[in-house]
């Protein structure tokens, strides 16, 4: 209804027409899970090119299979990607960090113990209450509470045996001094406890700005991300700011990364605490290099730029010099502080309670979507453990998303590959697994040819098959050619793809005129034994497709009048949706009828159903299965006589 009718007159109502146009997904979002040289930990980082992995992660690494992975992925079509790096320090890192932590916690117990005893103690001079003591004692474990709640148990223990003490006669006192001192060491225990599960070792470079030694005009700094990178960063502080001379306050900090040539420089910034340009907080926001360490510094830091003349201000290096050199710098590395970390385990990818802080391959949690998820071995030569597959396969389900899975470096053949393919469980229709391996030029070693791992290239095929034909086109055939892939590791016949194919194992083969390409396009559910609808992996990606653009376009219907106008208005939109499939080529069918319904009634949601606030809708297609085989009938024609 318009606005109440006061008078007469032509009044204008707009009326919603119900049409919520559902829009596809992307389908194509490939995620990487690895090791990198450089870059945010258990973080969910989309780049669109090589190039912007190599800027975030630090490009090639000899011991990532991800960056080589990564880069076979934008080469052969892909176009966006989500990268999370995965860091494991060493033991030795582990053991120093734990040992500090473990200090720490022996250090606040041991104050615990002491309070409590003086407070125990102290009850038999008849000064102290009850009150004062469980004030006293409760205050003095806070310090052993703090590496983990373990220890606040312990913290009660303590008061409890300081307050009991009060009323107990000083024969007896000796005994409850015990009791607190076996309270003090259960906290000791819990603190300790705490303290290993907890440890974050220090594997960043550390550095220091505007100064040679520790002291009130020395910034520290340390690198932004894990790693040995973080060796090569200089950093240097100049006076160069807005208000010249007379401002003391101001300062420019300038971060060079001697390998890769990166610079920052970050202006007009500040150590006060009330300044806007505070350099902790402009360093966290703006900053890829480094990050401020510690304390800041009670005045700027001291300035490395060269004293100025007639000539050369200050501030200014002289032509020809670098910098960023010992002679003008104050950026000091302290040896042993990074760490390239060492080879993942299955651990690393699925950590204890990984999902709740969405680390390992739960950081991709963070992601608002991804399709198709590749995880590279964490030894280029390797293989990945099998229970990260497993775990990786039940969360592709969960999300929606196809694992590509590689085949393991033992298949150096046809019986190998079957032998090694079989061990890889579960099975999932949310998988597909290649073989074999592909033999590329490294250029990190003057282009010799190696051996690395085909799920980048795998999932770049798909990207480029999706967006030139559709996600209902198998990623296979004499399109889908491996570009920058030379050579396979296992040259295959037909016959010897005859035994893969039919086991649900997907070949890459070498053809004549064409080069490398995919030869197969079926999920570890597809071998024939298992007459699996999911067989082929063009069905079941369409059909991810379909049950994501629908998860995401019917989000309107929620907490609607649950009725026909509801329903008619579902089947408006859903159908909409599934026609324009239709028209594109996605289903069998010369007719809609034949392709697809939508079925959205009395008839799915029963007065039960309304009751309980259900609404049913079916959605029914009609696949496109690939040709795999094509057969060809000849027949000789037999001579007809006339008579």
């Amino acid at each position: 209804m318009p606005s109440t009718l006061t008078y007469p007159g032509v009044y204008i109502e707009e009326i919603p027409s119900g049409v919520r146009t559902i829009t596809g997904v992307a389908t194509s979002i490939t995620a990487f899970v690895g090791r990198a040289l450089r870059g945010p930990v258990n973080e969910a980082v989309v780049i669109n090119s090589f190039g912007d992995y190599e800027r975030v992660f630090g490009g090639l690494w000899l011991d990532s299979s991800l960056s080589y992975a990564v880069r076979d992925f934008f080469l052969n079509g892909g176009g966006q990607a989500i990268v999370v790096r995965l860091f494991a320090p060493t033991d030795v890192e582990q053991q120093a960090a734990f040992t500090q932590a473990q200090a720490q916690a022996q250090t606040a117990a041991d104050a615990v113990f002491q309070a409590a005893a003086d407070a125990v103690t102290n009850a038999n001079d008849g000064v102290t209450t009850d009150a004062d003591i469980a004030t006293a004692a409760r205050g003095a474990v806070a310090a052993a509470s703090a590496p983990g709640a373990s220890a606040a148990s312990a913290a009660d223990a303590v008061a409890d045996a300081a307050e009991a003490a009060v009323n107990t006669p000083p024969s007896v006192v000796a005994a409850d001094l015990q009791a607190v001192r076996d309270a003090a060491d259960a906290a000791r225990a819990g603190a300790v406890a705490a303290a290993a599960s907890a440890v974050s070792p220090t594997t960043r470079a550390q550095l220091a700005a505007g100064g040679t030694g520790v002291g009130t005009t020395q910034l520290n700094l340390e690198a932004a991300s894990e790693g040995l990178w973080g060796n090569r960063l200089r950093a240097r502080i100049d006076y160069d700011v807005k208000g010249g001379v007379n401002e003391t306050n101001l300062f420019n900090l300038s971060v060079k990364d001697t390998a890769s040539g990166q610079t920052e420089v970050h202006r007009n910034v500040s150590v006060q605490a009330a300044s806007s340009r505070r350099i902790d907080k402009v360093l966290a926001n703006e900053s890829q290099l480094v990050r401020a360490r510690g304390a800041l510094p009670s005045a700027r830091p001291t300035s490395d730029a060269p004293a100025g003349n007639a000539t050369t201000p200050a501030g200014i290096v002289p032509p020809g010099t670098d910098p960023f050199d010992s002679s003008h710098s104050a950026g000091v590395v302290i040896a042993g502080q990074a760490s390239d970390g060492r080879a993942l385990v299955a651990n690393d990818y699925n950590p204890a309670n990984g999902e709740t802080n969405k680390q390992g391959i739960y950081a991709l949690l963070k992601a608002d979507l991804f399709n198709l998820l590749c995880l590279p071995p964490p030894d280029p030569a390797g293989d990945l453990p099998a229970a990260v597959i497993s775990t990786a396969a039940a969360f592709c389900e969960r999300k929606r998303a196809m694992l590509v899975v590689d085949p393991p470096s033992a298949a150096k053949s046809v019986a190998g590959a079957i032998t090694a393919v079989a061990g890889i469980n579960p099975v999932s229709k949310n998988a597909a697994v290649y073989f074999p391996r592909l033999r590329q030029p490294n250029p990190l070693r003057d282009n010799q040819m190696e051996e690395f791992v085909p799920c980048g290239a795998i999932a770049g095929v798909m990207a480029r098959t999706d967006a030139t034909r559709g996600v209902w086109k198998a990623p296979a055939g004499l399109d889908a050619t491996l570009t920058g892939v030379p050579d396979l590791t296992v040259q295959l016949t037909d016959a010897e793809n005859g035994q893969l194919n039919p086991l649900g194992i997907n070949c890459l083969r070498a053809l004549p005129a064409v080069g490398r390409v995919v030869w197969g396009a079926r999920t570890t559910v597809g071998d024939d034994r298992l007459a699996s609808e999911w067989k082929y992996v063009p069905v079941r990606r369409t059909a991810l497709y379909i049950e994501e653009s629908l998860y995401r376009g019917t989000q309107w219907v929620v907490f609607e009048p649950n009725d026909e106008p509801l329903w008619a208005q579902i089947r408006l939109n859903v159908g909409a949706f599934m026609q324009n499939m239709f028209r594109q080529g996605a289903f069998q069918g010369r007719s809609p009828k034949e392709a697809y319904f939508v079925k959205c009634d009395k008839e799915t949601t029963t007065q039960n159903d309304i009751n309980l606030g259900i609404v049913n809708i079916v959605v029914g297609f009609a696949p496109l299965k690939p040709a795999e085989f094509v057969v060809i009938k000849l027949q000789q024609m037999a001579g007809q006589i006339e008579v």
